[in-house]
């Protein structure tokens, strides 16, 4: 059978790829929008475009689905629709996937290049993630990174929109439904006091010793209960918390205040900045914690992501890598390292 192609102008004249009469460049100028909290200006700077031709975009986009995406204020972009944000979904899967191909391409053109955004916290970014960046940056000077800290909340958010490759955190995993969640390492609290604190010579504190305390501890998560508060109750006694921090370095400031009992993760312990400052083990009084790196389902790896996992977790190969991005399940991919022993920071 003869197979007849359009004739060469033809192809080169071919109008930008349409899914329907939805335009590609429609959802990029969609997910821009959504991806910098509906800001029309900072998406239009982002996209290297008009005010008015987003706008525009955006508008014609909602008359070709039939619908509004989006719950307007005047001028102003106020929340997402509820049939907007199916569009939103699939818009970001479509943009991904065209993001894939583009990738299978620099691949193999250029390997060495490319760009990683990373989301995680002020405890991973701060005390964790420097030498890991630092190995990382010596070994692909021409990969720019990008390193976005928040809350597990924010993080989340951050990788609904595309806007980070990989997230890294401890806990919190149910608002991650969309990544495969991979364990690094494990730490666990330790409890911090001035040396002439009542606790700086006691071993091993009692849960009952640190409630008679006020205690200065980590912000508390929005989504769930606090394992904190929950270890409390199950020994029947009520956490005195006088004051609550995303950040360790300023939960150390209040402890040196006198504030109260500080706890924090043990990652976030410097022998010589805290040195005027009494460790004490917790390890017998709180569970352990699990740091994970999350990435989207079905997204493409670029080599140097890789690297960027083993580097933070050697066990992370490339081989165990894949095996869990193949995993349908995060229950699947919580299997496939169930009998690991993972390294203790």
């Amino acid at each position: 059978m003869t197979h007849l192609s359009p004739p060469r102008d033809r192809l080169r004249n071919e109008p930008e790829p349409r899914l329907g009469a939805v335009k590609l460049q429609q959802l990029r100028f969609l997910a821009a929008v959504v991806q910098n909290e509906l800001n029309i200006t900072a998406a239009a700077a982002k996209l290297c475009a008009t005010q008015p031709a987003v706008s525009k975009q955006l508008k014609l986009l909602e008359d070709e689905l039939g619908f509004n995406i989006f719950v307007r204020t005047g001028r102003t972009l106020a929340s997402v629709t509820q049939p907007g944000e199916r569009v939103v979904t699939h818009a970001l899967k479509i943009l991904r996937e065209a993001q894939n191909i583009k990738g299978v391409s620099d691949e193999f053109k250029h390997a060495g290049r490319g760009s990683l955004s990373i989301g995680t916290t002020h405890t991973q970014a701060r005390y964790v993630l420097p030498p890991v960046i630092k190995q990382f940056r010596s070994k692909y000077p021409s990969v720019q990174f990008h390193l976005h800290q928040g809350t597990s909340e924010q993080l989340a958010e951050m990788a609904k929109t595309d806007r980070i490759e990989f997230a890294i955190a401890t806990g919190s995993q149910d608002l991650f439904g969309r990544l495969a969640l991979l364990p690094c390492y494990q730490w666990h609290r330790r409890i911090i006091v001035p040396r002439d604190h009542p606790l700086a010579t006691v071993r091993k504190p009692a849960l009952r010793q640190l409630a008679e305390f006020p205690i200065v501890t980590y912000v508390f998560s929005f989504a769930g209960s606090s394992s904190l508060h929950e270890t409390f109750a199950k020994a029947g006694l009520r956490a005195n918390v006088a004051l609550t921090a995303r950040d360790a370095d300023v939960i150390k400031t209040y402890v040196r205040v006198g504030l109260g009992v500080g706890i924090v993760a043990s990652v976030a312990l410097d022998g010589e900045e805290d040195a005027d400052l009494v460790s004490l083990d917790a390890s017998h009084l709180f569970p352990v914690h699990t740091t994970w790196i999350g990435f989207t389902r079905g997204g493409l790896l670029r080599s140097y992501m890789y690297d960027f996992m083993q580097l933070l977790a050697p066990h992370l190969t490339r081989r165990m890598v894949d095996r869990a991005a193949a995993c349908e399940t995060q229950e699947g991919v919580d299997a496939l390292f169930a009998g690991i022993e993972l390294p203790a920071r």
